[in-house]
């Protein structure tokens, strides 16, 4: 099977451009989409939120993803390695067409998967260390490391605040929402009180 992916980050974007280019380029190429694939979301969603994770997962050996660029893939270096990774794997492969890059089944591509691998490896030991280090640190200092007592229910609500904003903004009630996002009315109330989050307070289009 041969992909087509296009990727554009909002409803402003066409993917118009990029389906011209990956047409053209298989013309050249002499090669035929079995399957497009399109889609308007940010890369900096999670990768299993994005059609091209749910892609990665059943792609098969001897597969090929068609993109106008790299950077259509991933969010940064470490993700669109760690795509190229998985493909090199399970043995499929994938063209770019502006950067011209070329992952198959060759000695380069090869070279590349384990600079890729270790690469990842590297870069998660970091995290793990430089999180040691910190928690170490605060310790040290006699500070309080984890979530105090009583403030678990509180904590449920942090990332939340653009969808309370929007519910209340909505005309939602409280008791509502509350149950929703399973937590008391009470700890609702004192969220949105602690962090301004009143419908008066929200910009119209954004």
């Amino acid at each position: 099977m041969i992909y087509g992916y296009i990727r554009v980050s909002t409803d402003h974007q066409t993917t118009e451009n990029q389906r011209f280019e990956i047409k053209k380029f298989c013309e050249k190429q002499e090669l035929v989409i079995d399957c497009w694939i399109a889609e308007t979301i940010s890369a900096t969603k999670d990768l299993n939120k994005r059609k091209l994770g749910r892609l990665l997962k059943r792609i098969q050996k001897d597969d090929m993803i068609i993109a106008s660029e790299l950077s259509r893939l991933g969010r940064n270096l470490l993700q669109i390695m760690s795509i190229l990774h998985h493909c090199m794997d399970i043995g499929a492969r994938i063209w770019t067409i502006k950067d011209n890059y070329r992952l198959g089944t060759d000695i380069t591509s090869k070279v590349l998967a384990f600079a890729f691998g270790v690469s990842a490896e590297i870069e998660r030991n970091l995290i793990s260390q430089r999180t040691k280090e910190a928690l170490a640190r605060v310790k040290a200092e006699g500070k309080h490391v984890g979530r105090s007592k009583g403030c678990v229910r509180a904590c449920k609500l942090e990332g939340r605040e653009q969808y309370i904003s929007q519910r209340l903004a909505d005309g939602g009630k409280k008791t509502v929402i509350a149950r929703r996002l399973r937590v008391h009315r009470d700890t609702l109330a004192k969220f949105i009180d602690k962090n301004g989050l009143n419908p008066a307070d929200e910009c119209v289009g954004e």
